[in-house]
């Protein structure tokens, strides 16, 4: 009897782990899958990088809005329903040169955030507060209304490219314009 209890119990573990190996290589395919989706969206991101690549003028670049709620789901969700149309019309894109997006109007570039951002630092001889500088911004252009994070993100990214300095003082973190050195 003993030995059939146990050959009972390896059938049954045996079931049970074979059943448990099905639910992972499903789970593994369906994250299979997502990741093949997202590698087309990079892909589709990567070549109109390269296709804006050639310009020399930066203001031509398209810009993604700063202020637009959402989750980063819901953007890739409509960045992935963007390259599917792009797929769907080729002989557009081809024609123009740079794809369109379906029923979007011509609307006036807004100035980049970063270069309003040196704007407003360029006013003050002082370091400035993120915060500061985003209330300045709601103020003198109320059309725009980033996040505090986009805010800070930006102005991180122009430290980055050194066009503008960091200090920190105690917990605070302040920004100053770099002044080139043939000003000085």
């Amino acid at each position: 009897m003993t030995t059939q209890s146990t050959a009972t119990r390896l059938v049954d573990q045996a079931a049970s782990d074979l059943e448990a190996n099905r639910r992972l290589q499903q789970k593994l395919t369906e994250r299979i899958t997502v990741l093949q989706r997202e590698e087309a969206l990079l892909l589709d991101i990567l070549s109109l990088a390269q296709q804006y690549e050639g310009f020399a003028d930066p203001s031509r670049l398209p810009e993604q809005p700063q202020d637009e709620p959402g989750t980063a789901a819901t953007k890739a969700k409509r960045a992935s329903a963007g390259a599917e149309a792009r797929r769907a019309t080729p002989a557009k894109a081809a024609a123009t040169g740079r794809p369109r997006k379906a029923g979007t109007k011509a609307k006036a570039r807004q100035p980049l955030l970063g270069d309003l951002l040196m704007e407003l630092l360029g006013a003050h001889e002082e370091p400035r507060l993120a915060q500061e500088l985003r209330d300045e911004l709601l103020a003198e252009h109320p059309d725009r209304n980033p996040t505090p994070q986009v805010v800070r993100n930006t102005l991180e990214a122009l430290v980055a490219k050194g066009r503008v300095q960091r200090h920190k003082q105690q917990r605070s973190v302040m920004y100053t314009l770099v002044v080139p050195d043939s000003a000085h």
